[in-house]
C-alpha cells in the first residue's frame, strides 16, 4: 500500500520561505508523476504544481508561478515544494499526491500559515 508523508509546514511571515517535503513508500516513486495541492479553510482543494517522473517537466498554477519550485529526488523517494515570497493567501494545508497507472495516493497534509 502506497504512503506519502509531508513535512516542512509551519508559520512564516509574509515574504518568507518554506520548503515542503513529501516522502513516498509502497509504490514505484521513480516512475510516478507527483503533484502538490492545497486547501484553504472553507475552500476546495486546488492544484498547485506537478512534476513528471523524471523531473524534466513541471507545471504550476498561475498564482504561484515564479515563487514556488517543485523538484524531486528519486534516489530519496522525495518530492519537494520550495515556496518563496509567501503571501497570506498561500495559507492552506498542503498535500502531495502520487499518480500510478492504477491508483492515486495522497498524503495527510502539512499546514502552512503565512501571517505577521
Amino acid at each position: 500500500e502506497g504512503q506519502l508523508v509531508e513535512s516542512g509546514g509551519g508559520l512564516v511571515q509574509p515574504g518568507g520561505s518554506l520548503r515542503l517535503s513529501c516522502v513516498a513508500s509502497g509504490f514505484t516513486f521513480s516512475s510516478s508523476p507527483m503533484d502538490w495541492f492545497r486547501q484553504a479553510p472553507g475552500k476546495e482543494r486546488e492544484f498547485v504544481a506537478t512534476i513528471s517522473w523524471s523531473g524534466g517537466v513541471t507545471y504550476y498554477t498561475d498564482s504561484v508561478k515564479g515563487r514556488f519550485t517543485i523538484s524531486r529526488d528519486n534516489a530519496k523517494n522525495t518530492v519537494y515544494l520550495q515556496m518563496n515570497s509567501l503571501k497570506p493567501e498561500d495559507t492552506a494545508v498542503y498535500f502531495c499526491k502520487g499518480r500510478t497507472d492504477s491508483t492515486d495516493y495522497w498524503g495527510q497534509g502539512t499546514q502552512v500559515t503565512v501571517a505577521s
